[in-house]
Formats: structure tokens, sequence, C-alpha cells
């Protein structure tokens, strides 16, 4: 069974900084993308960032400048470092890994339960 664990969100004020963290764990072979997606409410679920297994990033324009995503050296976490946070970032972020799993045998798209942010005025 492959989780994905959040955490790391919370309630902050605008011009503030929050860490989320998601963790990987269970019967993976291979991990391709990480990212990061928000769901604001009455909004669609919205790419953030997401990283490569090589390292290479992308990011919403939204938060470019704002935002860096980044994975630790066994790439099983991700990271994602949000600064200058305004109420409009306000959402549940939900973290996402392209990997293979070996009771799946393909590779699949997997999504953790999201962890909310909340950015006061």
């Amino acid at each position: 069974q492959v989780q994905l664990v959040e955490s790391g969100g919370g309630l902050v004020q605008a011009g503030g900084s929050l860490t989320l963290s998601c963790a990987t764990s269970g019967s993976i072979i291979s991990i391709n993308d990480m990212g990061w997606y928000r769901q604001a409410p009455g909004k669609q679920r919205e790419l953030v960032a997401t990283i490569s297994s090589g390292g290479t990033t992308n990011y919403a324009d939204s938060v470019k400048g704002r935002c860096a995503i980044s994975r630790d050296n066994a790439k099983t976490t991700v990271y994602l470092h949000m600064s200058s946070l305004k109420p409009e970032d306000t959402a549940v972020y939900y973290c996402n890994a392209q990997l293979w799993s070996r009771r799946v045998g393909r590779w699949d798209a997997y999504w953790g339960q999201g962890t909310q942010v909340t950015v006061s005025s």
C-alpha cells in the first residue's frame, strides 16, 4: 500500500512563511515526478510546483519567486517552502507523486490526503 503523507500546513499571517513536507511510503519501486497542487474553496485543483527525479522544477506563475520545491537525497520526500504568503494562497495543498508500485506494476499518480494552509490578512 503506497502512502503519501503531508505535513506542515497551518495558519500564518500574510507575509509569513511555511514549509510543507510529503513523505512517501509503501512498496515503491521508483518515483518519477513529484509535485504540489492546491485547491481553494469553490475552485479547481491547480498546479503549484513540480520537480522531476533529475531535479528539474516547474512553478505556477502565481507562486514564482515565492515558492521553492525540493526533494531529499533519497528522492522519496518532497518539500515546498513558501514565503511572502498572501491570503489568496489559502487552500488545501496536495502532494502528488508519479511512481511505480510493486503491487500495481505500472506508473501511476498517487495523491496525499491534503494539508490546509490558511493565510490571514
